[in-house]
């Protein structure tokens, strides 16, 4: 794999993925009991600074699997096939540090996950996925 930037990439991009993070009207609110949600998305902030992108959404639609995260390859992972991994029911400490272990090693199609990540996998639907990328 090149670690050369492709033109109008910024410096570092190449290796940065983007981990999402919903906050809408169910994930992250007292809809899903006995988690911080603030210090969960603080603890993925603290975890990948500098090493991947984590950014807030309003509600990515998936409801019924929240807390919902999902972890986008860098432009260097997907070129090397990665595809962004859609993670539900992300409700513990464990996941959280699971996803920023994984993201900060590269993430999709330059990492692999923890297995234990497979247990949190989902596939939401076109509509959706078609909306978190454009």
């Amino acid at each position: 794999m090149s670690a050369r930037r492709r033109a109008g990439e910024p410096a570092g991009a190449a290796a940065r993925c983007t981990v999402t993070v919903c906050r809408g009207c169910c994930c992250g609110t007292p809809k899903v009991p006995g988690l911080d949600h603030a210090a969960q998305l603080a603890r993925l902030r603290r975890s990948l600074e500098g090493l991947a992108q984590v950014r807030v959404t309003d509600c990515l639609d998936a409801c019924e699997h929240a807390n919902v995260v999902v972890v986008q390859p860098s432009a260097q992972g997907r070129r090397a096939g990665g595809r962004p991994v859609w993670l539900g029911l992300v409700n513990d400490s464990d996941a959280t540090d699971d996803i920023a272990t994984w993201s900060a090693a590269g993430g999709p199609g330059l990492a692999a996950p923890s297995d234990i990540l497979d247990l949190y996998v989902f596939t939401p639907s076109r509509r959706i996925r078609q909306a978190l990328e454009d």
